[in-house]
């Protein structure tokens, strides 16, 4: 009878010892081998910022008071469709402006809204209205435009003087550069009594220099001074770039609070004048003139009725008119300064005009008139 064979007891051991060490290391992973949860990380203890400073408040006053009272303005130019014949409308620029009073009339530059068939405003509530043009003034590069917003809408800003400016105060722009609306730059006055350009080529004088950053689409907004007061209407800036290089002009506010009253009354800028016409610039200086050459005399005009003489054909030779060198003791070198003399006057004012007439100097008082 053969022996029953079993098992050996050795081929167990093996797997008990596997299961052993299975148990071990699930109990090591999960009691020994897992740290402790970390606790949360702390944040480092804040330190107090303490007061302002005076120069951050005053800027974070006169921006708080002064923003609602910038807009952004939106320029339309309707096109026709080449294949449809359609009308379409097609954003032309964008630049800012500021509101004037509490009827609703806006004040920008002109080359913001020149040539634009139609112009959006939007507050700085981000409510828009349709913008029509009251009249503009492009010898100022100035625009004063209407909306029919409600007053409880409309914050004006209060008027400064630009006579007492001096170089090195502190100013504020706000303005949309780039079509960013609502935008703060600061700086100082850099420089007083400068002259720019404006788009009929007529010089603007007494224009403030600024180094506060102004950009394309900072044209028509406010330049402020440290009381939050208009001081002038950012129209330009010296960029070789396009961008701001820290050279910005602003028309001076007493230009502005000249001109734009006149404006809102009348649709268009009253300009003094004496209805002459005058000799072009190189022509004057051909001939060995210095000054305004006058050339015509329109019948019934104040230069007339004061005795001023135009250049005339005696014969076969041309005798030169009267040459105008200075108006109210201010020398006038070109036509451009004289009407800028002009521009210190209303109609209606008796001024002395200091004249050569025939190799003599002479005073004749005229009484200015209206003048296109």
């Amino acid at each position: 009878m053969e022996t029953p064979r079993f098992a050996k007891p050795a081929r167990r051991v093996p797997v008990l010892l596997l299961l052993v060490i299975i148990i071990a290391g699930w109990w090591w992973f999960f009691h020994e081998g897992t740290e402790a949860p970390l606790p949360p990380p702390e944040p480092r203890e804040i330190t107090a910022r303490g007061d302002l400073a005076a120069a951050e408040q005053t800027a974070i006053e006169i921006f708080s008071a002064a923003s609602p009272a910038v807009l952004f303005i939106t320029t339309i130019e309707l096109r026709r469709s080449l294949f449809s014949l359609n009308i379409y409308e097609l954003p032309r620029g964008t630049g800012s402006g500021f509101i004037w009073d509490q009827d609703g009339h806006v004040v920008t530059n002109y080359h913001v809204i020149e040539d634009a068939n139609r112009v959006e405003v939007t507050l700085a509530d981000q409510s828009s209205w349709s913008g029509r043009v009251v009249g503009v003034a492009p010898d100022k590069d100035l625009a004063v435009l209407k909306i029919d917003a409600p007053a409880e809408r409309l914050t004006s800003l209060s008027i400064g003087t630009s006579t007492d400016l001096l170089v090195g105060q502190q100013v504020f722009a706000i303005g949309n550069p780039f079509g960013l609306d609502q935008t703060m730059t600061s700086g100082i006055v850099s420089a007083l009594g400068r002259e720019i350009r404006a788009v009929t080529g007529r010089t603007i004088q007494g224009v403030i220099q600024t180094d506060a950053a102004i950009n394309p689409g900072n044209s028509g907004g406010p330049l402020l001074d440290s009381a939050g007061r208009l001081i002038g209407v950012n129209t330009a800036i010296f960029s070789p770039s396009g961008g701001s290089a820290g050279i910005g002009f602003a028309v001076p506010v007493d230009v502005v609070n000249r001109v734009v009253p006149e404006i809102i009354r009348y649709g268009r800028l009253i300009q003094p004048g004496l209805g002459i016409t005058v000799a072009h610039e190189q022509l004057a200086r051909r001939l060995g003139v210095e000054g305004v050459l006058i050339v015509n005399i329109r019948p019934g005009s104040s230069a007339e009725a004061s005795g001023l003489q135009g250049s005339r054909q005696v014969g076969g030779d041309l005798i030169l008119g009267d040459v105008i060198i200075a108006v109210a003791g201010a020398p006038v070198r070109n036509f451009d300064e004289l009407r800028n003399r002009m521009d210190n006057f209303r109609v209606g004012d008796a001024v002395d005009l200091t004249i050569i007439r025939d190799g003599e100097e002479m005073l004749v008082n005229v009484v200015l008139e209206e003048v296109s």
